[in-house]
């Protein structure tokens, strides 16, 4: 293997996104504490087309992974959502969200960073109709969970300035545990495939642009990768020679079409509503990919990514761009030891008394992890709660009811195994 090789372009893509990453981070966390979930719920009931489209709006700005929005949808549903429009906000959040869409113009371009939210949209808005006509709600949404409420009372601070600072914690801290690892992922195996892939691999596979962008979503459903994750492995398919079309149905279906969010959507939505989940994003995918091989310039998809040299051994930082890779860097290492810590945390409450021990499933990323947590603090009874992601687990300590605990953990969006 070509380490150096190797190096270079890890670190080439890091350039190229970090700055963008870190922006989008930013804006993440100013539309967590300035948009409050109630207030879109209120605008998503009924199956007409205004809801789904409202839906598809209001997911594609928010930076939330394909595992991490499937608790959110569940909670607009018990706040009054219907079924059309939550698959609408299911299938455009994954795709899309203000961190990926800046990384997505960084590394490839003006073009793909448009037509990407185009495509969550139109893919939203016809998936959530084709629920609201074929899977439509069998009856009201469940409101019995009174009693255990999934949402703790609104804690965030009430000055401006105390919000900006919440925000700007809640993007650098938060937002980073939640899709800090698959953004590795992403970049590492976009570095092994610039390096190790032979461009023959590829040249005569992008002769069949079907059959390539079908191997793409045959790979992309049992593989996790959020939004952000999927560009870099975008750009590194584009450098060995696929088509632009073809690197764009990686984007698309990657995100959104996973083996497990797929699992835990058919518990949620039901079967029917599931399949035109992925039908949706499979085929919007398809449709857009083709488009851009056939009917837009070539030279609008050049990625920007190409020019900066990434899959040679050349490499020019600018200071700036240094200086972002540097801070992306510590919060990422940062965010890696606060999750060691919080499993230490788990392993003392799990010694102590008078605690409970379930086994979760369902959970995958840091805002699952925070979900769960939430919903269970809110029950009356409980002193403390610990979630370990890795193994799964929440630990549950106080004098309250098992039962009571199984449905908070169900009415957030989970299953109890």
């Amino acid at each position: 293997m070509d380490f150096t090789g190797l190096v270079y372009s890890f670190v080439n893509i890091l350039n190229e996104m970090s700055p963008y990453i870190l922006l989008g981070f930013v804006i993440a966390g100013l539309l967590h504490v300035f948009v409050k979930p109630a207030t879109m719920a209120r605008h998503l009931s009924g199956n007409s087309w205004k809801p789904v489209l409202k839906a598809a709006a209001f997911g594609i700005p928010l930076p939330l992974c394909s595992c991490g929005v499937l608790p959110t949808a569940v909670s607009l549903r018990r706040q009054g959502a219907s079924k059309a429009a939550s698959t609408s906000f299911l299938i455009a959040t994954p795709q899309t969200g203000v961190d990926s869409i800046a990384a997505t113009y960084s590394l490839l371009g003006l073009p793909f960073a448009v037509i990407r939210p185009v495509a969550a949209l139109v893919g939203a808005f016809a998936g959530g109709l084709a629920v609201g006509r074929f899977a439509p709600d069998a009856a009201a949404v469940d409101t019995d969970g009174a009693s255990c409420p999934v949402t703790a009372p609104d804690e965030r601070p009430r000055g401006f300035l105390a919000r900006i600072v919440e925000a700007v914690r809640y993007g650098l801290v938060d937002m980073v545990a939640s899709v800090g690892k698959w953004l590795v992922i992403g970049l590492v195996v976009a570095a092994l495939i610039t390096v190790l892939v032979p461009d023959s691999l590829f040249t005569g596979l992008s002769r069949y642009p079907l059959l390539a962008m079908l191997a793409v979503v045959a790979v992309a459903i049992p593989m996790y990768i959020c939004a952000t994750g999927s560009i870099p492995i975008a750009l590194s398919l584009m450098l060995k020679g696929l088509s632009p079309g073809i690197a764009f149905v990686m984007l698309m279906a990657g995100p959104a079409a996973n083996f497990a969010s797929v699992m835990i959507l058919r518990r949620t939505q039901g079967t029917r509503a599931t399949a035109i989940y992925v039908g949706s994003v499979v085929l919007t995918a398809i449709a857009f990919g083709l488009v851009i091989d056939l009917l837009l310039p070539a030279s609008w998809f050049v990625p920007a990514g190409a020019a900066s040299g990434i899959a040679s051994c050349h490499i020019e930082l600018s200071w700036f761009d240094t200086l972002c890779s540097v801070l992306l860097a510590g919060l990422l290492i940062y965010s890696a030891i606060r999750g060691r810590a919080h499993s230490h945390i788990h392993d003392h409450i799990k010694d102590t008394a008078m605690t409970q021990t379930f086994k979760i499933e369902g959970m995958a990323c840091a805002h699952c992890k925070a979900t769960v947590e939430k919903a269970l603090g809110a029950l009356d009874g409980v002193t403390s709660v610990a979630v370990n992601l890795s193994d799964g687990t929440a630990v549950v300590e106080g004098d309250v009811p098992e039962a009571a605990v199984c449905k908070a953990i169900e009415l957030a969006g989970f299953s109890v195994a």
